[in-house]
């Protein structure tokens, strides 16, 4: 029978370092708190449990995770990292497999623990280390003369000897819970912080005859936490490198690398080009040939293949179709659906509309609450008028219709299937298949008109 896992984060410390009022857990990592980060990884594993420790900050934490599959446990003094473990216990069953995790080691990688699990078992305990060129400020790892591991021992209280070995403790380690419900408890805090160490169980298990089976991961960023605003970005730099890397990988020419920030998944087709400071939120989809200008925001898209999306522009929630062309300096906001070969000029801010195969909104123009059809041309500085203060409706603007500059749509109006409608006029009715409406006042010219003078 397989037996259950338990994975436990630990996410309690204050993070003094951070001089912040948030809660470390929850500063942000490519557009994530660091706490989600780690949550998710430990959902790849299939996880029967997953228990977060919290203390400093312990509302915000659990309000910024809505999560239902979280069991919360509260360390209400921190008293080490043994003792936090300790709080969660109570919740996990007796032959449980436990994954001890931490909230501010965001880029874990599933491929890692799976190995590191693959060691488990009710004769061992897994550990995973690291070597590091400046091992300063983490824990040793100690070996015997057979090169099996026995103890670790924290720099504050390591020897000068101690202090040479460069291989070092993560804290991240999987170990049976009945092993871990009759350790815990015969911590001692007999150190220089005079904290109960979680890392003194490694040798209660080396005495008891457990084997140390170490795992180590591929690179050392991989298990780098976060203590202050320094170490956040560096390891935000280090995981957007990858990121980019990736998609060149996968088909996509990306103008300079170290300028584009992907801050949740975007799937690519080929061929694309990604100008620089371009920037990925949520779920984003890209086809074939996608052309993106520099200093666009992307976020929770779908752009089909050979779309352009000029300099400039923000796109939201919303489905580009293929050959559409989007911007310079457009905005594209949810529930937003451009039809193939459309397109969204210059400072033109759409939403919540439907636009037609081959229609064009150029310039200067808000298009919102709308459904356009086929091949329909609206001029610079139209208005759809789609709020009344209260509620919202909806304008239609049927196949081929044109609508001249600087008009200004009245909903709920429907104008009709190649109806034109005369530069600067306000529609408040709807118009005829065919018809040409014009609703302006009456031009009047006056001669020998004298602008007013200031007075000396």
């Amino acid at each position: 029978m397989n037996q259950p896992l338990h994975i436990v984060i630990l996410a309690a410390g204050q993070g003094t370092r951070m001089k912040s009022s948030l809660p470390k857990v929850l500063h942000c990592l490519a557009g994530r708190p660091l706490l989600h980060h780690v949550i998710n990884t430990a959902e790849t594993l299939g996880a029967d449990g997953i228990h977060v420790v919290i203390g400093h900050g312990a509302d915000n934490v659990k309000a910024a995770t809505p999560s239902k599959s979280i069991h919360w446990a509260l360390q209400s003094e921190q008293l080490g990292t043994g003792h936090a473990v300790a709080q969660a216990l109570p919740q996990v069953p007796d032959d449980a497999k436990v994954l001890v995790l931490y909230g501010d080691v965001p880029l874990i990688s599933t491929a890692t623990l799976e190995r590191l699990l693959s060691g488990l078992s009710e004769k061992s305990l897994a550990l995973l280390t690291v070597r590091l060129s400046d091992p300063s400020g983490y824990g040793r790892i100690l070996r015997n003369a057979e090169g099996k591991v026995t103890a670790i021992v924290e720099q504050k209280d390591a020897s000068e000897e101690q202090k040479q070995i460069d291989e070092v403790n993560t804290g991240i380690l999987a170990v049976m819970a009945s092993h871990l419900k009759q350790w815990l408890p015969q911590l001692s805090n007999s150190n220089a912080q005079g904290e109960y160490y979680l890392t003194d169980v490694i040798a209660m298990a080396a005495q008891g005859g457990l084997a140390i089976e170490v795992a180590q991961p591929p690179c050392e960023e991989e298990v780098e936490g976060v203590n202050n605003r320094v170490q956040l970005a560096t390891l935000e730099r280090w995981y957007q490198h990858r990121q980019a890397e990736r998609l060149m990988l996968e088909g996509a020419t990306l103008a300079d690398p170290s300028r584009v920030d992907i801050r949740g998944e975007v799937e690519i087709g080929r061929d694309l080009f990604i100008d620089i400071n371009v920037v990925f939120e949520g779920r984003v989809r890209l086809g074939d040939g996608v052309r993106i200008g520099p200093n666009c925001v992307i976020r929770d898209a779908e752009l089909e293949a050979g779309c352009e999306v000029m300099a400039n522009s923000v796109i939201e929630e919303a489905h580009i179709g293929t050959n559409a062309h989007v911007g310079p300096f457009a905005r594209i906001r949810p529930g937003t659906r451009l039809a193939e070969g459309s397109k969204i000029g210059n400072f033109v801010e759409v939403k919540k509309a439907i636009i037609g195969e081959g229609s064009k909104v150029n310039h200067l123009s808000y298009i919102g609450d709308a459904e356009i059809g086929r091949h329909v041309n609206v001029g610079a500085g139209t208005i759809t008028c789609n709020y009344d203060g209260v509620n919202k409706f909806r304008t239609v603007m049927e196949d081929g219709a044109f609508i001249g500059s600087n008009s200004a749509l009245v909903a709920p109006v429907t104008i009709g299937r190649d109806a034109t409608i005369g530069a600067g006029s306000t529609i408040t009715r709807d118009v005829a298949a065919g018809e040409l409406a014009v609703a302006r006042g009456k031009q009047r010219n006056i001669e020998g008109w004298e602008r007013p003078r200031k007075k000396s």
